[in-house]
């Protein structure tokens, strides 16, 4: 798969990228003006302030990491080049009475992406060196379940389907959950959930 990160200088962004090129993905990063510049960033237009959407376009699947007070740029400035693209919101957009997914941003931007809510529930060491056996559970369109599935996969993870992309309060409902199981095993980040069968 070809795969573009935004916010890939964070930790679960460059968590995913490891993870992803290891199972064999192209992974290109999207890098703000003043971001850290790597050899594979997709280089803004100083002129513009955008970037070369021939580039973004390239990608089959689009990953959002950024901080929550970012996405709405990220969103806005490249709707187009969304369209129709699998786009993974991995973002938590806490504080100010906001939803923590940005689904409706991304819905109003690009109306025909196909919208993903996956990798926002766990810390990101569980993505760096997942615990074996454990779930990462999401929510996606229909289109856009099985490249989930794979990149969920492609990180060590289970994949854990709770429902279409208005099932995103579910996926979002166990991240409270995770910081509660975290602050009762002393802060250790390294927890996660299984489903038992």
């Amino acid at each position: 798969m070809r795969i573009l990160i935004s916010g890939a200088s964070g930790l679960v962004g460059a968590a995913l990228t490891k993870a992803f090129r290891a199972e064999g993905s192209t992974v290109a990063h999207l890098v703000r003006p003043g971001g850290a510049v790597r050899d594979d960033a997709i280089r803004w237009d100083p002129a513009t302030g955008s970037v070369d959407a021939s580039a973004m376009e390239g990608a089959d699947v689009v990953v959002l990491a950024v901080p929550g007070a970012v996405v709405p740029d990220v969103v806005n400035d490249h709707g187009a080049a969304l369209a129709g693209k699998v786009v993974i919101d991995a973002v938590n957009r806490m504080g100010g009475g906001a939803e923590y997914d940005s689904r409706a941003l991304i819905a109003d931007a690009a109306p025909s992406a196909r919208y993903v809510r996956a990798f926002n529930s766990l810390g990101w060491e569980n993505f760096a060196d997942p615990l074996p056996g454990a779930n990462l559970f999401f929510a996606a369109d229909p289109e856009a379940r099985a490249p989930a599935e794979e990149l969920i996969s492609a990180v060590g993870l289970e994949p854990a389907f709770v429902g279409d992309a208005t099932a995103t309060a579910t996926v979002d409902g166990l991240l409270p959950l995770w910081f509660a199981l975290v602050r009762q095993n002393g802060g250790n980040r390294k927890v996660a959930l299984r489903i038992v069968r």
